[in-house]
């Protein structure tokens, strides 16, 4: 008998149901990690709050120089800036655990703007002032302004060399871009919502992966 056959045969070489017994079952699958607490970018990173501070910054300007002391609408104009920017700071930081909330308060801000927005034109009206339409011809330079990054640096500036109709209609302006963006926001929250669901849904999800996980990673009986 040769040496290839001697090997053949020598035990550590046979498939004996020890050898079988022996060999390790391939790992489990890993389970999909569910995250219930998803972190959202600080609010302070979001072009809608940037645009709403400004806003709010115009609006207690304006309402100071422009408006009686003693008018209740000073306190309004001032009160719905604030309440349209703190919002969006609101919604963003209860992301992470409600979406019920973070859409709520979402929501809130725009309407906070569009309240707003109704008493800037109310302002102009009153005053048989001129509110910007489209066909006006310092419009279009208007618009580009407020949507610029040259806004940020020099509106607190700007502002004291612009009239009250001026100051009145670039608020508008800033206004009707910040609802622009907070109707799309609130778009991507409520498709996002659809997809992923719920804070407690995605903790249920996670607990369930978890006890699959230990289900799969624990040792089997060996049948008798």
């Amino acid at each position: 008998m040769n040496n290839n056959q001697n090997n053949r045969n020598t035990p550590n070489n046979r498939n004996t149901p020890n050898n079988r017994n022996n060999r390790k079952s391939p790992p489990s699958p890993t389970p999909p990690k569910i995250t219930f607490l998803p972190q959202h970018g600080h609010y302070r990173h979001l072009r809608v709050y940037k645009v709403t501070e400004i806003i709010y910054d115009i609006t207690y300007y304006f309402a100071q120089n422009y408006l009686q002391k003693g008018d209740r609408t000073v306190d309004q104009m001032i009160q719905a800036a604030r309440s349209g920017k703190q919002n969006i700071a609101e919604g963003n930081q209860a992301a992470a655990t409600s979406s019920e909330t973070e859409i709520k308060l979402t929501n809130v801000a725009k309407a906070s703007l569009e309240e707003l927005l109704d008493d800037y034109e109310d302002y102009l009206r009153v005053r048989n002032l001129e509110q910007w339409g489209s066909l006006h011809p310092r419009y279009e330079r208007m618009r580009r302004y407020a949507q610029g990054e040259q806004i940020k640096k020099d509106y607190a500036e700007a502002i004291q060399r612009m009239n009250d109709e001026e100051i009145a209609n670039l608020c508008i302006t800033l206004i009707h871009q910040a609802m622009y963006m907070l109707h799309k926001l609130l778009t991507t929250m409520q498709d996002r919502f659809v997809k992923e669901g719920g804070i407690k849904e995605l903790m249920l999800q996670s607990r369930l992966n978890y006890r699959n996980s230990q289900n799969s990673s624990a040792p089997k009986k060996q049948s008798e």
